[in-house]
């Protein structure tokens, strides 16, 4: 294989070497387990309030003591879903989410249903946007969680986050939101915008693997994760990745310190993208919001191709895309995502995620679309539904 180029930075990112340099010294120089007393302790555990502090931040929360670490967004999510359930459940066990979440609060809600919760999946329409009149019209005496992402991982729609947490409190119901796709893309102010939780991961904004956060508002009650351990104030037990953390705490911070320039440039390469597709490729559609978007990711469907037999073309001539979530890749399902928001069976099978990176060139791209063209080209000439009368 020759030339490589990455469009899956919806799915994962490489580590930069800002986070390297901050993460490398706690595996060797800085070893000690942050809950020690003594010295080596004391260092690690000055690191992890540092991570802690730059976190807290970053999203304007009240307290850096808000800020809890987890393995990653998945966790976080179970935590948040299952947890608050569970605090609140004395008030009533009514939740309420979208058909559009990602599975690790999609899943989480089934398993509460499971142990007798009631859980509304609300719709959205074609754009992807969740339906406030719906929202109002599921809010119950019981309702004790509204949970929405701020921006869809597979769609790039960015939710109306602050009117829905709004809508939340007015009948005094806690607000989460996953937040993992919107980190880095749009400005996350947890007080402005009335979040009670939120989930966060590294590894999305050039962090590592492995380490995430929830946010939750002093005050807010939630059942602990694990137990066997003080560490995450009782919360969470287990020994901190101390370098996980630290490298967390930075990616957050250049995240937002750059998401101005970071934005401009992932916009300039998604434009240029799709200029020059429209040029070179007919039956093209965009899936989601045409504008109420994060720049990272675009969710384009080539009618008359099979998105896997593409997938795998692309990835012969070392072109990285995704269909969907990485957390589904390996499901033969049409996305979840799609099907809500009401999209032809056959724009779903035809439909791929691109999301773009900062380091991607002018001639990533033109090399990108080069690639496409002969793909789309070559699976259109045996599709069934070509020869079946789209031309």
């Amino acid at each position: 294989m020759g030339r490589k180029v990455y469009l899956d930075n919806a799915s994962t990112t490489y580590v930069s070497s800002e986070v390297l340099a901050e993460m490398l010294p706690c595996f060797n120089a800085i070893y000690g387990n942050s809950n020690s007393l003594h010295s080596y302790g004391r260092e690690a555990s000055a690191i992890v309030d540092r991570a802690r502090d730059r976190i807290a931040h970053a999203i304007n929360a009240s307290k850096s003591n808000e800020i809890y670490f987890t393995s990653g967004g998945t966790e976080a999510d179970n935590w948040a879903i299952k947890g608050l359930a569970h605090a609140y459940s004395n008030k009533g066990k009514h939740i309420i989410t979208s058909a559009i979440e990602h599975h690790a609060v999609l899943d989480a809600c089934k398993q509460l249903e499971d142990e007798g919760f009631e859980v509304t999946y609300l719709p959205v329409d074609k754009t992807g946007l969740v339906n406030m009149v719906e929202l109002l019209h599921s809010i119950r005496k019981d309702t004790t969680l509204i949970s929405i992402m701020a921006v869809n991982n597979e769609i790039g729609t960015i939710q109306n986050i602050k009117a829905i947490a709004k809508i939340a409190h007015d009948y005094g119901i806690i607000f989460h939101t996953d937040a993992v796709q919107a980190l880095g893309a749009i400005k996350l102010d947890v007080q402005d915008m009335e979040i009670d939780a939120m989930t966060l991961s590294a590894h999305k904004i050039y962090g590592p693997k492995g380490v995430g956060c929830l946010y939750l508002k002093n005050g807010i009650r939630i059942e602990s994760l694990i137990s066997g351990g003080n560490q995450e104030r009782g919360k969470r037990g287990g020994t901190i990745n101390v370098p996980a953390v630290a490298g967390f705490g930075k990616a957050v911070e250049i995240a937002v310190r750059d998401m101005a320039i970071n934005q401009q440039k992932l916009r300039s390469e998604r434009d240029y993208f799709l200029r020059s597709i429209e040029d070179k490729i007919e039956y093209v559609s965009i899936n989601g919001h045409p504008q109420q978007k994060i720049n990272g990711i675009l969710n384009i469907s080539f009618e008359m191709v099979d998105n896997e037999s593409l997938l795998m073309l692309l990835d012969m001539d070392g072109v990285a895309v995704s269909i969907g979530s990485a957390c589904t890749s390996n499901s033969a399902e049409p996305s979840h995502v799609l099907k809500a928001m009401g999209l032809d069976e056959n724009i779903i099978k035809s439909s791929i995620r691109i999301s773009f990176g900062k380091n991607l060139t002018k001639s990533d791209i033109d090399y990108v679309v080069e690639v496409l063209e002969k793909a789309v080209a070559q699976l259109r000439s045996i599709s069934a539904i070509t020869k079946a009368g789209r031309k």
